[in-house]
């Protein structure tokens, strides 16, 4: 499976680390990412020999150019190709330009449209090495506070703390903090969620670096209906989309789509 091919390669690691509040599903296993949740992402790409990967590419627009797909960026000139896969959050798939706008059915159009996001924001603290945090727990789920859901003392959590490397805490917000102050100015969201953290836990001490993430499309509340994992947009050349907006947001999801990616590509190969 999966899982026993990143847990044998070091990829992955069961959860044995302390988490508060976290309710256990029966039959469900927890699992962490020693070196962070990319880390999978990139052992994948390793296994993909050949291919280019490009990072920060913003497509804008996908157009039909002679039999084959004209994709433009923000910056640079556009490239064709035979085959085109999008995974990212459904509702960016509808803001692209170009010839998809009028490829993408009307009856696609409205599934797409029903796929909904719950928003958040996360903040990092960063410190420096030999600073303490002493809470009994790596990680813990918040249930009476408005703006803190989750917080991790992220190397605690991972199993990985070493006295050359300072520890790092991960806030989460609540869905509802996250929805209200989604267009927020940035400085002012983390000074809020600081405020409430000195609540939560007044004992944590100053951190060296703070950085907040805004997560407009965090989580999907509600996938695309009926959809097998994937949404075929044009047949010939090939316009595929797919990702958890199809299935949903935790691995199985992510795989799920995936799998289902592959095996409608594969016959256009």
């Amino acid at each position: 499976s999966f899982y026993e091919e990143l847990l044998s390669c070091g990829v992955l690691r069961s959860l044995t680390a302390p988490v508060e509040g976290m309710v256990a599903k029966e039959g469900s296993c927890n699992y962490v990412a020693p070196q962070g949740i990319s880390s999978v992402v990139k052992y994948y790409l390793k296994q993909s020999a050949g291919a280019d990967v490009f990072y920060e590419q913003h497509v804008t627009h996908i157009s039909l150019r002679d039999g084959k797909w004209e994709v433009y960026r923000k910056t640079g000139p556009p490239e064709e190709f035979d085959i085109v896969i999008l995974t990212m959050p459904v509702p960016q798939i509808l803001q692209l330009q170009g010839d998809i706008v009028n490829l993408i059915s009307e009856s696609q159009k409205q599934q797409l449209e029903s796929v909904s996001y719950s928003s958040r924001y996360a903040l990092g603290l960063f410190y420096e090495a030999g600073t303490r945090i002493d809470v009994p727990w790596a990680a813990q789920y918040i249930t009476d506070n408005p703006c803190i859901r989750f917080i991790s003392i992220d190397n605690k959590k991972r199993n990985i703390e070493s006295p050359e490397i300072g520890p790092s805490v991960v806030v989460h917000t609540t869905v509802t903090f996250g929805s209200q102050h989604l267009d927020s100015d940035p400085a002012e969201v983390q000074r809020l969620i600081l405020s409430h953290l000195e609540t939560v836990l007044p004992s944590l001490p100053k951190a060296a670096s703070v950085k907040c993430q805004k997560w407009r499309y965090s989580q999907v509340t509600k996938a695309v209906p009926d959809s097998l994992g994937q949404m075929i947009l044009h047949t010939q050349p090939l316009l595929i989309c797919g990702g958890d907006g199809f299935t949903c947001s935790n691995f199985d999801g992510c795989i799920e789509s995936a799998v289902r990616l592959v095996e409608a590509v594969k016959p256009h190969l």
